[in-house]
C-alpha cells in the first residue's frame, strides 16, 4: 500500500529523488552515502527514512521514479485497435517520450548502465514491470500482421530489433548529439524520430512477412 508520504508531491522528496539519481549514477549505490545525498538535496537525513525507509528504498525511488509513469502501460490496449501503421507510431512515440526530458533522462541511463555492472537487483524489477510489458505489446502487433497463434523466436527477434532502434537513441543519446543535436533538441523533433522509426519498423514487418512467405526479398541478388 502506498504510504501518506510518498503519494503526496513533496518538494523535499522530490529533491532527494533528484540528488541520489545523480549521486548514484555517479559513485554507485555502495560509495554513495546518504548523508551526501541529504546535503546534495538541502533536506535533512531523517528524510530519507520517512518518505523512502531506508537507503534501499531510496535507490528504487531514484531508480525507476524519474521516467514517471510510461504511456505504453495505459495504451497497451489501445495499440491493439488501431491499424498497424497508426500503433507502431503510437507505440514508439510512447516509449521515447522520456527523451523529451533532456537532462534527467541522461542520469537515468547512466544510473541504469552502473546497474547492469554493480547490480542490486533494481534491473530485474525494471525488465518485469517495465520492458517486458513493452517487448508483450510489441509482439501481439506482429503476432497480428504475420497470422500467428503464438510468437516465435523470429517474432522475438523482430520486436527486438524494431525497438532496438528506438533504445539506440536512448544508449547513444550524448553521441546522437554530437553528431546532429537537431535530432533530439525538442519535443517535435523527438516526435518526428518516433514517425521515422516507425515508418522503418514496418518495412521490417513487411519484410519478415515476405520471407515467411517465400516470397523474394527487395534487392535480394
Amino acid at each position: 500500500m502506498t504510504s501518506l508520504a510518498t503519494s503526496l508531491p513533496d518538494a523535499a522528496r522530490s529533491r532527494l529523488v533528484r540528488a541520489a539519481l545523480r549521486l548514484f549514477a555517479e559513485k554507485g549505490y555502495e560509495a554513495a552515502t546518504t548523508r551526501e545525498i541529504s546535503e546534495a538535496a538541502g533536506a535533512n537525513i531523517s528524510a530519507i527514512r520517512y518518505y523512502f525507509g531506508d537507503k534501499a528504498g531510496l535507490y528504487r525511488a531514484a531508480f525507476t521514479e524519474p521516467l514517471g509513469e510510461l504511456p505504453c502501460h495505459a495504451n497497451r490496449t489501445l495499440y491493439a485497435s488501431l491499424p498497424l501503421a497508426a500503433a507502431l507510431r503510437l507505440l514508439l512515440k510512447d516509449f521515447l517520450e522520456p527523451l523529451k526530458r533532456g537532462e534527467e533522462i541522461r542520469w537515468v541511463m547512466k544510473l541504469h548502465f552502473r546497474e547492469m555492472i554493480e547490480p542490486t537487483g533494481a534491473w530485474q524489477e525494471e525488465i518485469d514491470a517495465e520492458i517486458k510489458p513493452q517487448h508483450e505489446a510489441l509482439l501481439g502487433l506482429l503476432q497480428r500482421r504475420l497470422g500467428l497463434e503464438q510468437a516465435d523466436a523470429d517474432t522475438h527477434r523482430l520486436a527486438f530489433a524494431i525497438l532496438g532502434m528506438a533504445v539506440h537513441f536512448y544508449v547513444g543519446q550524448d553521441v546522437a548529439v554530437a553528431l546532429l543535436p537537431e535530432l533530439l533538441d525538442s519535443s517535435a523533433a523527438i516526435d518526428v524520430l518516433a514517425e521515422r522509426l516507425a515508418g522503418y519498423a514496418l518495412s521490417m514487418i513487411e519484410g519478415e512477412a515476405r520471407r515467411r512467405a517465400g516470397e523474394p526479398l527487395h534487392g535480394a541478388a
